[in-house]
């Protein structure tokens, strides 16, 4: 069995505290050192592409949102979780890119509207694929059945956070 660090913290805390119960730490500890190590993980095709943190989110906000691949700065803050100003810097790297656009709204001339080019298209369709396959590869070790309770699980505990 493999060393479990969150486990001896815990049962450390168990010797020294013993009033205290340190049972928590073993999942939310364990599932902090999981996102980190996930997300280095899963960083690496996004840096091959040339994408910047967080710009692969914003580029599949718009492939998901549908025809014409296209959303306001304000739809995509309140899509990928960031401010208006985070959407602006990664607008900005993904036009350099040329893998995204942005133009004036028809409906408002003072918004503008960021929309998928066909290369960013192409980028995010690729890259999803690649990032669905990395993603089932860390959860491998779960069946079906247990992908399922942890999802359950999870977004049981996601309805406090929002």
């Amino acid at each position: 069995m493999e060393y479990d660090a969150v486990a001896h913290m815990a049962e450390q805390w168990r010797r020294e505290r013993p009033d205290l119960d340190p049972s928590p730490m073993l999942v939310v500890g364990r599932m902090f050192r999981l996102v980190n190590e996930w997300d280095r993980r899963l960083r690496g095709p996004f840096a091959e592409a040339g994408l910047g943190n967080g710009d692969f989110d914003v580029l599949a906000a718009l492939r998901r949102s549908g025809e014409p691949y296209a959303l306001s700065a304000g739809e995509l803050s309140r899509t990928v979780l960031v401010t208006t100003g985070a959407i602006t810097k990664r607008v900005d790297r993904l036009e350099a890119g040329g893998w995204a656009v942005r133009s004036v709204d028809e409906e408002d001339s003072r918004g503008r509207r960021i929309a998928l080019t066909e290369a960013g298209m192409r980028l995010v369709d690729e890259l999803m694929a690649v990032h669905l396959e990395h993603q089932a590869r860390l959860i491998g070790r779960l069946d079906g059945d247990e992908r399922g309770e942890l999802a359950r699980l999870l977004a049981k505990l996601a309805e406090d956070a929002v």
